[in-house]
């Protein structure tokens, strides 16, 4: 029995996503360890490489670290589900940039940075496949529905919206300048 021209679609797109799955849960898991020790350095800061400054950094904060790999899993978990698959996908991708930034500017092991660039990859292609649905999705965020006419009630509600506004731009400096 041939499978249809839906069915590989489907086969295709759930291969791709299961290797982007995979990478996401080995790469989060492994973060349990990864970063063991890596702060025990004996050398100054500005004597450290790119990487073992960032090792460093990474090596400090086990709950940090944690928190990453909880992070990379879960994204991996969204994807593999095509419920949830897209927005997995745009979940790993915020992930992704990051390590794929810091890959590049902290010169982290070039295999590295090759796997995340491969996994954002298949993300895109994913993207692609369902790129109708994403268009739509941003079309209905997009489309502003101009007020019918333009009357005292409209402009009653932009004030009111406007001391909000200031309440909370206050509230906002005394809980970040004042009570420290």
């Amino acid at each position: 029995m041939m499978p249809t021209r839906s069915d590989r679609g489907i086969i295709f797109e759930n291969a791709i996503s299961w290797i982007v799955v995979f990478g996401m849960v080995v790469y989060g898991v492994g973060k349990i360890v990864q970063f063991n020790g890596a702060a025990d350095f004996d050398i100054n800061i500005n004597e450290m490489s790119n990487m073992q400054l960032m090792w460093a950094f990474y090596g400090r904060s086990k709950s940090f670290v944690i928190t990453l790999g909880i992070l990379e899993v879960t994204a991996g978990l969204m994807i593999f589900f095509r419920k949830t698959r897209l927005l997995g996908g745009f979940f790993a991708s915020t992930i992704l940039a990051n390590i794929i930034l810091q890959d590049i500017f902290y010169d982290v092991h070039r295999g590295a940075l090759l796997a995340a660039m491969l996994y954002q990859g298949l993300i895109i292609v994913i993207f692609f496949i369902h790129r109708n649905t994403i268009l739509q999705a941003f079309q209905t965020m997009i489309t502003y529905h101009k007020p019918s006419e333009l009357n005292s009630k409209f402009f009653f509600n932009l004030f009111l919206a406007f001391l909000l506004f200031i309440i909370f731009r206050i509230l906002e400096y005394y809980v970040t300048i004042v009570l420290l």
